[in-house]
């Protein structure tokens, strides 16, 4: 089961989001467990604040300390191991393999959720989270970065997805993007599915595969290709496909 925490000041964009489709199934099977927690329950004040401006001036409100510390103590009172997970566009980017290390991760999975200016530095000196980006972008919460962060884990979590090889053969599981797919009916307005795919010939199906998703990483992300995991044989027809691009 992949176990998680997501600390929020929004638990309203959260769970609509945990009741629909694939993270659906995951929760109702037992392999998905997503505990939301409304920041503004572990205020003191009679006005729940959570933010407040910052010193020294600027705009904007900054996320206050003390009740990220104490949900992060509540959750940690549960007894179970913690790995803390700060949303921040100044984090390391979230890549596959981080996808696949959160979907095997025994410790529950606390997504801290920034916003507006940001938390508290204290936040980050006191509970030295991970901080994780989804992309050099800035975003109004770290909400939408946390969800993004279990849809992807979750995949990798077996029995959640129909076909355990799905997850295996998508864009970023590798080096390469994926292969196009086709389904039902076989030609539309004159445009028609490449034949091998009906062939039976599982073999030349594969080869075909493998091909197209060279092509379509070259094609669409071929920086991807610089990088270590490519097998002597995607080198090969690598330079091949490049020889016949010239």
């Amino acid at each position: 089961m992949m176990k998680c925490d997501v600390v929020t000041l929004f638990p309203e964009m959260i769970h609509p989001v945990l009741a629909q489709s694939m993270l659906k199934r995951a929760r109702d099977k037992g392999l998905l467990d997503v505990r939301v927690h409304d920041l503004r329950d572990f205020t003191e004040d009679k006005h729940r604040t959570a933010d407040d401006h910052p010193y020294g001036g600027g705009a904007g409100m900054v996320l206050k300390p003390e009740p990220i510390f104490r949900a992060v103590d509540a959750i940690r009172a549960g007894g179970e191991p913690l790995r803390l997970i700060l949303t921040s566009p100044q984090g390391r980017p979230f890549t596959q393999q981080l996808a696949f290390e959160f979907g095997g991760e025994t410790r529950r999975l606390v997504f801290i959720c920034g916003r507006y200016e940001g938390v508290d530095e204290r936040v980050r000196e006191g509970l030295d989270p991970e901080e994780v980006s989804i992309g050099d972008y800035v975003l109004t919460g770290g909400e939408l970065p946390a969800l993004v962060m279990i849809d992807a884990a979750v995949r990798w979590v077996p029995g959640v997805l129909g076909d355990p090889e799905s997850a295996k053969e998508d864009s970023f599981a590798g080096t390469l993007l994926d292969y196009p797919h086709y389904t039902r009916p076989a030609t539309v307005r004159g445009l028609a599915i490449p034949e091998v795919l009906t062939s039976g010939n599982h073999e030349a199906i594969r080869d075909w595969r493998r091909k197209q998703a060279l092509l379509n990483t070259l094609k669409k992300r071929p920086d991807l290709l610089e990088k270590p995991g490519c097998t002597d044989e995607e080198r090969k027809r690598l330079e091949e496909l490049n020889s016949k691009r010239k």
